[in-house]
Formats: C-alpha cells, structure tokens, sequence
C-alpha cells in the first residue's frame, strides 16, 4: 500500500492535470471532446480519493 505522502503527491498531480485539461480548453473557447472530458472526470474523480483516503481513519 502506498504511504501518505505518496498519495498526497499522486493525488495532487491528478487534480491538477484533469483541471488543466478542463479549464485549459475551457479558457481558450475550444470545444473539449467527450473522451477527452470523461478522461479529465476520472483524474479530478481518483485524484480526490487518493487525497481523501491519505489520512488515518475513516474516509468520508
């Protein structure tokens, strides 16, 4: 199983590669395709869990 920190960072990477693929296309007016809009969802999606299941405890 990966150690926090390697969650934390993995996490982090993932949340900032899906909003800059949405909010890179979205600010210079290009359509984003529906493959490449599902791709983004799912690492904004499995960045979050990796951030959320990093700590101790119960995941919320």
């Amino acid at each position: 199983m990966p150690s926090n920190s390697t969650k934390v960072v993995g996490g982090a990477v993932l949340l900032l590669i899906g909003a800059a693929l949405i909010l890179g296309t979205g600010l210079q007016q290009i359509p984003l395709p529906a493959i490449a809009g599902s791709v983004a969802a799912l690492l904004l999606a499995a960045g979050s869990v990796l951030l959320g299941t990093s700590e101790g405890g119960q995941p919320v």
